[in-house]
């Protein structure tokens, strides 16, 4: 018998490892849908970094991957962190302005058009919107976001190979 556990040992330890790596350090996810399309597309497949939540804060511009319950459609959802708690998000005329200044957006990525609307966090929560604006059931149409529905961030794609890198 202890012949036995010593040749299974290894990989219990290694099945031990994965499991505890992907339930808190990363995880890999697929990209379902287009609303962030310009950034990410349907069937990327990108790296899901948990542990990033613990040691930083959630930046403006950062994508984000959300435990969705409010939404009958996904259960996580991917998008961009326009706003941050307990501020006043507005659009107007295709600008954005946070607490009534103007902000710049990230150069390098396209967004599409975004009607006009003004929209206020409170206290830990988030302000979402998809990259592809014309189709994403974002905080505009399903609310804000807390912190604990954030699951973590999303800043590696793997695949499409061509296409593998650091997203901005």
């Amino acid at each position: 018998m202890k012949k036995i556990w010593n040749e299974i040992k290894p990989y219990i330890y290694i099945v031990v490892i994965v499991v505890l790596f992907r339930t808190f350090v990363a995880t890999p996810a697929v990209v379902d849908g287009d609303s962030m399309v310009g950034t990410l597309n349907n069937n990327d497949l990108v790296v899901l970094n948990k542990i990033i939540m613990h040691f930083n804060n959630i930046d403006r511009f950062d994508i984000v991957v959300i435990e969705n319950d409010k939404d009958q459609g996904q259960d996580k959802i991917i998008k961009r962190v326009i706003g941050l708690p307990n501020e006043k998000i507005e659009y107007k005329d295709n600008v954005l302005y946070i607490n009534d200044k103007q902000v710049k957006m990230n150069s390098g990525v396209t967004y599409e058009t975004t009607e006009d609307f003004v929209a206020q966090t409170k206290d830990n929560e988030y302000f979402v919107l998809g990259d592809n604006r014309d189709i994403s059931k974002d905080s505009r149409y399903v609310g804000n976001f807390t912190k604990d529905e954030i699951l973590g961030k999303v800043d590696f794609r793997f695949y499409p190979f061509d296409k593998i890198g650091f997203i901005k």
